[in-house]
């Protein structure tokens, strides 16, 4: 899982491409390269899409915050913004360096440069992971130790919302095994290069529904599927059981 802040800006290539970005190159994009799809390409500019660019799924996601909320791995602070923009007390937090530098230039008044795994200092009424930003739990294990640090953080009545997505559909497309008794089909380990800017190599996970529903119960946690998406995906609101 992603446990630590980034300091080297030599391993920030999400940092260095939004930089870069925000400096005037629009094409910039951020190589993906992972054990299971295709390498693949982010266009940098989807990480600054205003609200009405958002899709469906994600917008019902901020729709459904309230309170005070923090937001998991802002990155370019977009859905910080539509927050703080519509009036809500919202603080941004991320891991790398070249993300917090974006985020004051566009305007977010409240960043933490860190990481959720050390964050202790204040309790939020959503914890807002978007962009699969569960992911950062890296495996089912993870997810379980997430989910017992997320209720030092939760104020009473609040929730976890975030969306995740079934990609079993990888493994049937090429007719691949999907069942793996070591690894959950739904992790995936991935890297990331901007140029001559790399990220140390992660896991990250993807997590049907069913399985998000068994792992929320057994550590406390009501669940909720808000909404879906047009291709596997799904947002889901989790609340301490009273």
């Amino acid at each position: 899982m992603n446990t630590h802040i980034i300091t080297n800006p030599a391993l920030d290539p999400f940092g260095t491409a939004m930089l870069d970005y925000f400096g005037g190159n629009l094409g910039a994009t951020i190589q993906v390269f992972s054990d299971l799809a295709e390498n693949d390409e982010i266009p940098v500019r989807y990480l600054f899409r205003s609200y009405s660019q958002m899709p469906n799924w994600e917008q019902k996601a901020l729709e459904a915050c309230y309170g005070e909320v923090l937001d998991i791995g802002a990155g370019a602070g977009s859905h910080t913004l539509h927050l703080q923009n519509i009036g809500m007390d919202v603080v941004a937090m991320d891991i790398s360096p070249g993300a917090v530098d974006i985020m004051q230039s566009r305007g977010v008044e409240n960043i933490i440069h860190g990481s959720i795994w050390d964050f202790t200092k204040r309790k939020f009424d959503t914890l807002l992971l978007l962009m699969n930003g569960i992911g950062l739990v890296g495996d089912l294990k993870g997810l379980n130790q997430f989910l017992g640090h997320a209720k030092s953080l939760l104020k009473p009545g609040g929730q976890i919302l975030f969306d995740s997505s079934d990609i079993a559909y990888l493994y049937e497309k090429d007719n691949q095994e999907i069942l793996n008794p070591d690894r959950y089909y739904g992790i995936i380990s991935y890297q990331m290069c901007y140029g001559e800017v790399c990220g140390e190599i992660f896991d990250w996970l993807y997590i049907d529904y069913p399985r998000l529903e068994k792992h929320a119960r057994v550590n406390g946690y009501t669940c909720e599927k808000l909404v879906e998406g047009g291709h596997y995906e799904y947002v889901a609101s989790l609340k301490v059981k009273n």
